[in-house]
């Protein structure tokens, strides 16, 4: 998920995938020096993400050979989305009085949802009225006889006809008062619907946008599932159960604050897969959010946003013991990545370097901060290179053969862009990246990076285009991938032009307790090389799933 500071910042239909054909071999050899041998980092039946090295098994090779894709961004403007519009300077602001609905259709408004999760892709107009962005919001139409929920906030609901108005009261930072409204106009492919949706702080107008709704529910059912069953599932009780780490028979799972809730550490035996057995939770007063997780040894490596990586010892694996924070003093770290003797940490202005070699006493080594304002999501390491999703800033290749002397290699990015997760692996020769990006419109791409410093991309891959993906794990030629409402997926990527979905198994259920919000669904996976896919959902907790 993204950082706090950033955040804000899909199946009926399964949108085509797009690939490429192979009519031309880029000239360039490969990048001999980016090493990654056919395990990767972690490998084997006890611990780690395997497989970085791809192949097809029992078919032909990958030859190496596409055509490079242009980058058109993560979607192409094509004008509003809807026809109604927004009345400046109406008094009070966000209320229907705000909002001109004289070009809606609202008689087909009459067959609108009403009940469900819809995520409204938002077009936001800047104020000069030249240009757009996107961003995304959600709304919660309950039939609990609860009230609506607007971006995960309670909402009052006011009628006019057939168009509905939701809106929400929350303090802003100079102690006024920021309201959100959003009004619908036309349902033109109902249940979903479009319309009008706005801003105001402390009475006056202060951002306007279009939407377009998709609700989350699938068409199939939402128990649908295609070779992969589920084994188990435990609720975690500690707040929202964000990312897992499995080793020695345990799952760890960390969570985040919700609802006021504050998050930790949630251990679970699962020697019987069938059976987890919740056997310890940690909880630090004053240190909610805890978001990502990592062991090497006897060590389990926790990022958190208060007190930056905390250092567990795990001899007892059931039974973990907290020895120290890895900062000196306060410090917000999100995400942690070990690859051999090295683990990585993102925190608010870098990459941390930490020498493992002895596990439970880690030794700084150095920090990589390529740009001054933006902070990195999550990495990826193989041997001497570093991938790393640098958020707006792009997807970053460095060579970390030196830690006192990091050098940026290249850099991917283009305009309204959030580098999330990524995994790198060799297939047919060449050094591929597989990058995956958060928020909406964003999606799957598969870039050659033999040479880090011209990038280029091959192949796409996209579901319902509001929905993002969250993390992802290469184990040979597949990829698996936690993709929120759209649950864990999984591609044979041995033509990484032309990945092609093989498994997936839908985790998201609107009826679940917690739903509402975007970020919401299958957002952590592992696959520790068992025989298992270990996954958890923001709301379901822990899911152990199995390949058919």
């Amino acid at each position: 998920m993204a950082w706090n500071r950033i955040g804000g910042c899909l199946l009926v239909m399964v949108c085509a995938l797009i690939g490429c054909t192979e009519d031309s071999r880029p000239t360039d050899s490969p990048d001999a020096a980016v090493p990654g041998d056919d395990a990767g980092p972690g490998a084997g039946p006890d611990g780690g993400d395997a497989g970085s090295d791809g192949g097809v098994d029992g078919g032909e090779e990958w030859d190496g050979t596409y055509v490079p894709l242009e980058e058109l961004g993560n979607r192409v403007d094509t004008g509003r989305y809807a026809s109604c519009g927004i009345v400046a300077g109406a008094t009070p602001c966000g209320e229907f009085s705000s909002f001109d609905l004289s070009s809606c259709d609202g008689s087909s408004l009459s067959q609108a949802g009403q009940e469900g999760l819809y995520l409204l892709a938002l077009r936001q107009e800047t104020s000069s009225g030249v240009g757009s962005y996107d961003s995304v919001t959600s709304l919660l139409l309950r039939t609990d006889g609860g009230p609506p929920l607007l971006n995960n906030r309670p909402a009052t609901e006011v009628r006019q006809g057939n168009a509905r108005l939701f809106s929400t009261d929350q303090l802003s930072p100079d102690g006024g008062v920021r309201r959100v409204s959003m009004v619908t106009c036309e349902a033109p492919q109902a249940p979903e619907f479009n319309g009008c949706y706005l801003s105001c702080v402390n009475g006056r107008l202060s951002s306007r946008a279009t939407f377009r709704s998709e609700r989350m529910t699938w068409a199939r059912g939402e128990s649908e599932a295609s070779g992969l069953e589920k084994v188990s599932e435990r609720v975690v009780d500690i707040a929202m159960p964000v990312d897992v780490y499995v080793t020695r028979n345990h799952a760890y799972v960390v969570s985040i604050s919700r609802s006021g809730l504050p998050g930790g550490l949630s251990v679970f035996d699962v020697s019987d897969k069938a059976a987890p057995v919740l056997v310890k939770t940690f909880q630090f007063p004053g240190d909610t959010d805890w978001n990502g997780v990592w062991a090497k040894d006897d060590a389990l490596y926790v990022a958190s946003a208060h007190r930056g990586v905390l250092l567990f010892d795990i001899r007892n694996p059931g039974d973990p013991q907290f020895l120290r924070s890895l900062q000196a003093g306060n410090g917000s770290v999100h995400t942690v990545f070990v690859e051999g003797n090295r683990l990585y940490a993102t925190d608010l202005s870098g990459i941390i370097l930490y020498d493992v070699s002895n596990a439970l006493e880690p030794i700084e080594l150095n920090r990589y901060a390529p740009f001054p304002i933006d902070s990195p999501h999550d990495m990826f390491a193989i041997g001497d290179r570093l991938y790393v999703s640098y958020a707006s800033d792009g997807f970053v290749v460095a060579d970390v053969s030196n830690p006192q002397s990091i050098a940026t290699l290249g850099t991917y990015n283009f305009r309204d862009h959030y580098s999330h997760a990524n995994a790198v692996g060799v297939f047919g020769g060449r050094t591929i990246a597989f990058m995956g990006g958060e928020g909406p419109f964003e999606h799957l791409r598969m870039l050659d990076i033999s040479e880090p410093a011209q990038m280029v991309k091959i192949g796409v891959f996209q579901l319902r285009p509001i929905v993002s993906i969250h993390n992802m794990v290469l184990v040979g030629k597949r990829l698996y991938l936690s993709w929120y409402q759209e649950g864990v997926r999984v591609l044979d990527v041995s033509n990484p032009t032309q990945p092609q979905q093989v498994a997936y198994f839908n985790t998201f259920r609107e009826s679940d307790p917690g739903r509402g919000g975007y970020f919401d669904g299958s957002i952590g996976i592992r696959v520790p090389g068992d025989g298992y896919i270990y996954t958890v959902d923001t709301s379901r907790g822990l899911l152990i799933l199995r390949e058919r």
